[in-house]
């Protein structure tokens, strides 16, 4: 199913030309509107009426959060207030928010764009959409409600948290179809579990899951203890909210809407373009948002592109789920680790629950890592051999997997903290 099947159709070079006009469009945007660039440029001779070229998109700067705090609230707005119809922002708890602004005719974008995957993912006008993920100044619940709504489908804007409410009115209002984020799906049923709750009272069919990093292991989970067809999203407010890219039913990476993001792949540490299919950053320049345009954006969000034509017909490029994100990833004994290489081998192995959490500290001059994994009760209850010889198991398949060693502790099932967004999984005590 296609949302907009001629544009999510197109032809590689019809798509190259259009990204290249917009891309000029932009420029010229965002050089006449907005000093922050219209000084960059200058200080690098930038001339924005000169690229003839998507490949002379490496010769323009970075822009990083940073500079969005620095340009805190609305130093980067390349229209009026007065053009400005909808305000969100960070919430600011690791330094000053970030505020973004859209556009009547970004909204309507926006809506079109959450609604392409939508459908990708199955969703029709006749299911009812219950939207878990919190609204206020976060984009997340605001950009699948739009295009929930584009799409016609019923939508219960219920927001995060109060578990046994979701899941009341999730069986009460015959729910099809579950969005938020996947630690919270699963909490959700472990819910349901606690209290007897049958999947067979839910009419869920469908989970659009976002706003944090997760497995394949992870989605098999998902799958089997709610009965969905689960598929990951992915998007960031500083680029418009979700909407950016998603899977279709295939479920075999996310297709990219390149007609409105332009997308790169770069090594994190040299800044150059990543080898073809290697895992790097995502850069994203915006090539229709009017408010709120950013060029070459770090995300520092790490994922790789799947350049192959994909079955369902879309042209656009997928990229594989994000596997992390650069100030996630942890450097252990020289070696890169990411909490989702964790996650994928420990939910492998039977008899743990998908909960955990990675304690990183320092012993002398040496990083430790200890991974604490929510178990079965029956698991306390064997001899101390089997428990070592279980413990033993994951520390192997753990070595293998991240190339270095970690130690283990088993903890009883419900007492790692739960999160109704995005799960903590790393407690750095370094």
């Amino acid at each position: 199913m296609y949302w907009q099947p001629e544009q999510e159709r197109i032809s590689r070079s019809e798509l190259a030309q259009l990204q290249l006009e917009r891309l000029q469009a932009t420029l010229y945007r965002v050089a006449t509107h907005v000093p922050f660039y219209r000084r960059k440029f200058k200080e690098l001779h930038i001339d924005p009426d000169g690229f003839k070229s998507l490949d002379d998109l490496r010769s323009l700067p970075f822009t990083y959060k940073q500079d969005l705090r620095d340009n805190y609230p609305y130093g980067l707005f390349a229209v009026p207030l007065r053009d400005v119809v909808r305000l969100h922002a960070s919430s600011g708890t690791t330094g000053q928010s970030t505020v973004v602004g859209y556009t009547q005719n970004d909204i309507k974008n926006w809506s079109d764009l959450v609604a392409r995957i939508m459908t990708g993912a199955g969703v029709t006008k006749d299911d009812v959409v219950q939207i878990a993920f919190g609204y206020g100044l976060f984009t997340g619940g605001f950009g699948l409600h739009y295009g929930s709504e584009r799409i016609g489908a019923s939508v219960i804007p219920i927001s995060s948290g109060n578990t046994k409410r979701q899941l009341r009115i999730m069986r009460d209002f015959k729910t099809t179809t579950l969005v938020c984020t996947p630690s919270y799906a699963l909490l959700m049923a472990d819910v349901m579990e606690e209290n007897g709750i049958s999947i067979n009272e839910l009419s869920l069919k469908f989970g659009l899951f976002g706003g944090e990093p997760w497995s394949e292991a992870m989605r098999n989970e998902i799958q089997d203890k709610l009965a969905i067809s689960a598929t990951d999203n992915y998007g960031l407010s500083e680029v418009m909210g979700p909407g950016v890219a998603g899977e279709c039913q295939e479920r075999h990476g996310l297709h990219i809407n390149e007609d409105h993001f332009l997308v790169e792949i770069i090594n994190p540490e040299t800044l150059e373009p990543a080898a073809p299919g290697d895992l790097g950053e995502i850069v994203i320049t915006t090539l229709t948002k009017e408010a709120f345009p950013v060029i070459r954006y770090r995300t520092r969000d790490l994922t790789r592109l799947l350049p192959e034509p994909c079955p369902c017909g879309r042209t656009f490029t997928r990229m594989e789920r994000v596997m992390g994100r650069t100030d996630d990833m942890l450097i252990i004994k020289g070696v890169n680790v990411y909490p989702s290489q964790i996650e994928a081998v420990l939910l492998e192995v039977e008899g743990t629950k998908p909960h955990y959490q990675i304690v990183v500290e320092r012993q002398g001059r040496l990083d430790k890592i200890t991974v604490m994994v929510e178990v079965i009760e029956a698991i306390f209850f064997d001899q101390m051999k089997k428990q070592r010889q279980f413990i033993d198991l994951i520390k192997h398949r753990l070595a293998t997997e991240l190339g270095i060693g970690v130690d283990i502790k088993l903890v009883e099932e419900k007492s790692l903290e739960r999160s109704e967004g995005k799960a903590k999984r790393i407690i750095d005590k370094r």
